[in-house]
């Protein structure tokens, strides 16, 4: 069995796939870590700076489907 990897998403995605990419990763709805994520943005202020950094960090799947 291959173990598992995280990555941005190319098929379910509105900004960046960071979302998408986490969803598949724990196998839940990527609705619910959006929403998470939006009251982390809202409440702690620090949401938007995590999203940032992990689109940056987390690699795109479309780099390793490609070959």
């Amino acid at each position: 069995m291959e173990p598992k990897k995280l990555r941005r998403s190319t098929t379910d995605k509105l900004i960046a796939g960071v979302c998408g990419g986490f969803g598949k990763y724990f196998d839940i709805d990527p609705v619910v870590i959006r929403v998470v994520w939006a009251l982390c943005c809202a409440l702690l202020g620090t949401g938007l700076l995590a999203y940032i950094v992990c689109a940056i960090v987390i690699p795109s799947e479309d780099i390793y489907t490609s070959y």
